[in-house]
């Protein structure tokens, strides 16, 4: 059950969540509401990953990396892991939306949708899978927004979810296609297909890791305006920069190296920013 939620990946989805959560101006630190956005979060995400796995079980098994996974390995019957992936779903999406707002739970429930069904499908299809997965993949913060605040308008109240969402939806761009041109091998016997060129591994990989690194920079300045301070965002320039200049390296060399070395720049970008963003958290709104 451990492996089927891929509670690693998780982590890293609902910790985004609670962060924004804590930005919003006016909300302070509750441990047993950062809880519950925790374990709902989890929940929700969890179930999202299991159906991932349901619906690639045979790609799975062909596939070193996820191999042994519980239901390739047929250590776990599709039946068993529908009902566990069902039953964490609304559990998660109802603890949000009694615990904060129904717009929470709500949100949670697209996300999944979008996730699993959109996402999971298209890898097989086209390369613009990577976009709409980068959707659902930047809705925690939003999510966790409109937790403290039920509002996800484009205005006021609900500016600053969005800005979040911008700042994760640009940073999932390199962080995808560093992972997908490092495990290019095993995706293919697969039949996956997340490089942005039909060709596979050429530097146009590093090319577009250029691109949408170098357009996070101005965007991550953004939550200036609503909820940092000059530190945060000082930090995020930064981490910006790095993120650029390793996905330059990638775009010169096209190895494995250059592409190992952006998706560890993605692992830290992301906590190192949100935490500098909530340690000089401001009252602006």
């Amino acid at each position: 059950y451990g492996q089927l939620l891929k509670p690693n990946l998780s982590f890293l989805v609902v910790f985004s969540s609670v962060i924004a959560y804590l930005l919003v101006p006016g909300v302070h630190f509750e441990l047993s509401k950062v809880i519950i956005l925790f374990a709902g979060g989890m929940l929700v995400t969890g179930a999202a990953n299991a159906i991932n796995q349901i619906l690639e079980k045979d790609s799975d098994r062909l596939m070193k990396r996820t191999m042994f996974r519980p239901l390739p390995d047929a250590r776990m019957q599709r039946a068993e892991a529908w009902l566990f992936a069902l039953l964490t779903a609304f559990a998660g999406a109802a603890l949000l939306a009694l615990s904060f707002n129904l717009l929470t739970g709500i949100l949670s429930l697209v996300s999944l949708l979008l996730y699993a069904f959109a996402y999971t499908p298209l890898k097989k299809i086209s390369p613009i899978a990577v976009l709409v997965g980068a959707i659902p993949g930047a809705m925690p913060p939003l999510l966790g927004w409109v937790a403290a605040t039920n509002r996800i308008g484009f205005e006021g109240a609900g500016t600053g979810g969005w800005i979040l969402f911008a700042v994760q939806f640009f940073w999932q761009f390199p962080h995808f296609w560093s992972i997908a041109w490092v495990a290019y091998d095993d995706y293919a016997k697969a039949g996956i297909k997340l490089l942005p060129s039909s060709a596979g591994r050429t530097s146009f990989t590093g090319l577009q890791c250029m691109l949408y690194s170098l357009v996070l920079i101005p965007i991550s300045m953004l939550p200036r305006l609503h909820m940092t301070g000059v530190i945060g965002m000082s930090v995020a320039i930064v981490m910006g920069i790095i993120y650029f200049y390793t996905s330059y390296l990638f775009y010169q060399h096209n190895d494995e190296k250059s592409a190992r070395r952006v998706m560890f720049a993605s692992f830290f970008y992301l906590p190192i920013v949100l935490i500098a963003y909530l340690l000089d958290k401001t009252v602006l709104v």
